[in-house]
């Protein structure tokens, strides 16, 4: 039997079986007086889709918003989306069997986009929880919901990817799929081919706001953690670290002597946080959490958001080429936690293609800072601009030796290996970065300045 003939899936049987625990959901917000609304703050690519164009245009009283939910309790509890009930003043579920009910919004959690809704009703249909670790690419899965209002549509695809880390999205290994998701679809389930929930449909990518094949939606065991909380507390708390990390590549990787570019780099360690509690320290190459290997620095944060606030688990780190092991005690997330120039002489160009002035008290204060300099010019064949770096980049480190003006700089350059990468620490608009740089022999720069 060839492939094409085993990877037909026929989903008639599972739709009939679950569709009627899944529901529509209407939520309407009355505009406050001078109200102004506004997006989150997501790049315009990633497509919440519960449904802007249902709205009524901003002047009216009163928005409206659709998507999809599904019942998981025969006593009444409804998951759906965050963003579908956010700032709802009244949240109406409907049936399978049209009753419409009004329901109450337990809790909500912005950070993984979930809400938890809860109806008067009894013996209702519920769907069966499924098991997202077991979920394999390429498998088959399918979505129920309400895609432009058309209700109980059901769209299938496969499995694209697992852990997708998206921009501000820190908490949630999304699963990626191309099944068919449009504005309306959001909240609903993602089935696997067994008939069980592993995802809540949750964002699209999208350049025309419509599907283009990139859906993702949020495991159901990072939700039904969500649901425990909301249940016991009305709220989540979760852990976190108190780190700017970033991933590895091939050079960091021969900066920091590291067999693979793999692990959590830590470019900032923020004061009086559990990181600096527990010794934590810039450049530190963080490798595992509890045991469990971090390959992406994404999941790090994944990882310990999950983790039981206030307990201890060893963190498995490489530090100047040794392995280390620290105890880290996990703490609560704060809900507030995801932080003129005077006109200088044009700088000479030197031997990193670079050109740099030293920072004035003023930039330093702005930007929080006791020591670097700044980044003027690039030459763009240059080492500097091969690194990444950027006009307007301040330099802290180069080579661990810490930059406190042009003269250090020089110094601390000069005495760069040839043709061997070493990190350079900058901040770029406020924000700690990790680059690394890597400066070529004589004779290399000579014959790339030719070309």
């Amino acid at each position: 039997m060839t492939w094409a003939a085993t990877a037909v899936v026929d989903f008639s049987e599972l739709v009939e079986q679950n569709a009627k625990a899944v529901v529509n959901i209407s939520a309407s917000t009355k505009a406050k007086k001078g109200q102004i609304q506004q997006q989150q703050q997501i790049p315009e690519a990633f497509k919440r889709f519960f449904g802007d164009d249902f709205g009524f245009a901003p002047q009216q009283r009163e928005r409206q918003s659709f998507g999809s939910g599904f019942i998981i309790s025969k006593d009444g509890y409804v998951l759906t989306n965050n963003h579908v009930v956010d700032h709802a003043d009244k949240v109406t579920v409907k049936l399978n069997d049209r009753r419409e009910l009004e329901a109450e919004v337990i809790g909500t959690d912005e950070r993984t986009d979930v809400a938890l809704l809860k109806i008067k009703a009894d013996n209702l249909p519920v769907v069966h929880i499924g098991n997202p670790d077991v979920l394999k690419v390429g498998q088959p899965v399918l979505a129920i919901g309400s895609p432009f209002g058309f209700d109980y549509s059901a769209t299938a695809g496969i499995v694209s990817a697992k852990s997708r880390a998206l921009p501000n999205e820190s908490y949630v290994p999304f699963i990626q799929t191309d099944v068919a998701i449009n504005p309306g679809n959001s909240g609903g389930p993602l089935f696997n081919a067994n008939g069980e929930v592993i995802g809540i449909n949750s964002q699209i990518y999208s350049r025309s706001g419509g599907y283009m094949g990139l859906a993702f939606a949020i495991p159901i065991d990072v939700a039904m953690d969500v649901v425990e909380q909301l249940k016991d507390k009305g709220k989540v708390s979760r852990g976190y670290l108190g780190v700017v990390i970033q991933d590895i590549d091939r050079d960091l990787a021969e900066a920091y002597g590291l067999a693979k570019p793999a692990g959590a780099l830590v470019a900032k360690v923020m004061p009086d946080t559990p990181a600096d509690k527990a010794g934590i320290k810039e450049g530190d190459v963080i490798t595992a959490f509890n045991g469990q290997a971090i390959e992406l620095s994404s999941e790090l944060p994944q990882l310990i958001g999950r983790a039981k606030v206030g307990k201890k688990y060893p963190l498995s780190l490489l530090r100047d080429g040794k392995k280390v092991e620290l105890p880290f005690e996990v703490a609560t997330l704060p809900d507030d936690a995801d932080e003129n120039p005077e006109k200088a002489s044009e700088p000479d160009l030197n031997s990193l293609g670079i050109g740099l002035r030293n920072l004035t008290d003023a930039e330093k204060a702005q930007l929080k800072l006791d020591l670097g300099v700044l980044v003027q010019r690039l030459a763009d064949d240059g080492a500097a601009a091969d690194a990444g770096l950027r006009p307007n980049d301040v330099i802290v480190r180069l080579n661990n030796e810490s930059i406190k003006d042009t003269q250090e700089f020089l110094k601390v350059a000069k005495k760069l290996p040839a043709n061997k990468a070493v990190p350079i620490v900058i901040n770029r608009g406020g924000r700690p970065m990790i680059l690394a740089l890597r400066l070529e022999s004589t004779d290399k720069a000579e014959k790339k300045g030719k070309k």
